[in-house]
């Protein structure tokens, strides 16, 4: 068996225990907790990057770019679906690590390649789809894929490791060099171009970490069939088609807004979403925190409960806080250049409560590795696709997507209680 690092616990230690001596900020940052905060940044640079865009470009050109954006989140679900297959498989089978690490990224450089060819093919599609006025935009989306595919395969194998140090620097690079290096472009040039090549150089910088974290020698270890090239890859296909159902429900609404709203309100929706993507991000510590005890037969019924109990509990305050706060809300959406959307906040709150809720029910069905759930959440995208592109006015197209998260979550929660009313 290959001896992981230094920073990898040798048994079922606590989350976040370390060597004695490990004190304040070091054993912060080399324990679990140090994932949180690291996502935290990542989530808070994020959110500022959009923040400034839509400052920086006004509705049209940041009606332009938020789709851009979304579309690139959902590309990221190839990146999540080899995160998940690296940390399982370590995780589960540690005397094969070395074996793991090397198939785990050959079939990730693999994936990028082919994933950041297949997004350059089709950048003049996404173009048209798109309305940009330039297919530069779509070809830089496509370049970005590739670092971005590359970094969850090294992020996988770090996590399946227990290295939090370096997986937390993952992170931050994630976040941190978006906002700094996309802000700079913008200034210079304040166009969705300038912001997509900042985006694309920014993601270049984790997949460096990444690199330099995997770089030791590995002894060879044993070799073990199960951990060949094909299953890894179709588990990591497998995977990722289960979060893509979620990511594209998520990110559908701003393409349809895209194509049946006129430019202005098309960046009001955008603008109103910076919103729902803050609510929905902010209790991911709440899966993170979950996902193991819903793994475990005995506990994921009630850690379910009580984790949709306490993101419901923070999405109502978020939206009483947009309603009542919606001035306050409207500096971090844009400023008064989107004024028109201010009475509206609210609803774009309850569409972020929803999807956080959903993305927890989501990620339950992972944790007992169900997947037939995934089919009601394709069901809900044609729906919504359908039912949106029937709509005339920001209003109603807000409305729609409340309409269908909420059926949505009602059907998987009543299917998710089903499913685990008995234990065994």
């Amino acid at each position: 068996m290959t001896s992981t690092t230094e920073d990898a616990p040798s048994g079922p230690t606590a989350p976040g225990a370390g060597a004695p001596g490990r004190t304040g900020l070091r054993a912060l940052l080399r324990g679990s907790a140090g994932i949180a905060v690291a996502m935290g940044v990542m989530n808070v640079a994020t959110y500022a990057f959009q923040m400034i865009s839509a400052r920086l470009l006004g509705p049209a050109d940041y009606g332009a770019l938020a789709p851009l954006m979304a579309l690139l989140m959902v590309v990221a679900v190839l990146q999540l679906g080899l995160q998940a297959t690296g940390a399982r498989r370590i995780s589960a089978d540690p005397d094969h690590v070395a074996q793991i690490e090397g198939v785990v990224l050959a079939v990730t450089y693999r994936a990028a390649l082919g994933l950041g060819a297949l997004m350059l093919v089709l950048s003049p599609v996404v173009m048209v789809v798109l309305r940009l006025d330039s297919v530069l935009p779509a070809v830089l989306l496509a370049l970005s894929a590739v670092p971005l595919t590359v970094m969850g395969g090294q992020a996988g194998i770090l996590q399946g490791e227990r290295r939090w140090l370096p997986l937390g620097m993952v992170y931050l690079g994630m976040g941190v060099p978006r906002v700094l290096v996309g802000t700079l472009c913008l200034l210079v040039s304040p166009t969705e171009t300038a912001a997509m090549l900042g985006v694309m150089i920014a993601m270049f910088v984790p997949a460096v970490i990444g690199y330099v974290a995997l770089r030791r020698p590995r002894e060879a270890g044993s070799h073990s069939e199960a951990h060949t090239r094909r299953p890894v890859a179709r588990e990591a296909v497998t995977a990722s088609l289960a979060l893509l159902a979620f990511f594209v429900l998520s990110n559908a609404d701003i393409v349809v807004a895209r194509n049946v709203l006129d430019d202005h309100d098309a960046g009001l929706y955008a603008a109103g979403l910076i919103l729902t993507k803050a609510v929905l991000f902010l209790p991911q510590f709440v899966v993170v925190v979950a996902f193991p005890s819903m793994s475990t037969v005995e506990e994921r019924r009630l850690a379910l409960l009580r984790s949709l109990g306490l993101v419901a509990a923070l999405g109502v305050v978020a939206t009483l806080g947009a309603w009542l706060l919606s001035g306050l809300a409207m500096v971090f959406v844009g400023g008064q250049e989107y004024a028109d959307v201010q009475s509206r906040l609210w609803l774009f709150a309850v569409v972020g409560t929803l999807l956080a809720m959903l993305q927890l029910l989501v990620y339950s069905v992972l944790a007992r590795r169900g997947t037939r759930s995934a089919y009601l959440v394709w069901l809900a995208v044609l729906v919504l696709v359908a039912a949106a592109a029937a709509t005339a006015s920001l209003s109603a197209l807000v409305l729609v997507v409340i309409a269908v998260d909420a059926t949505l979550f009602t059907a998987l929660l009543v299917l998710s209680l089903h499913r685990l009313r008995d234990p065994a």
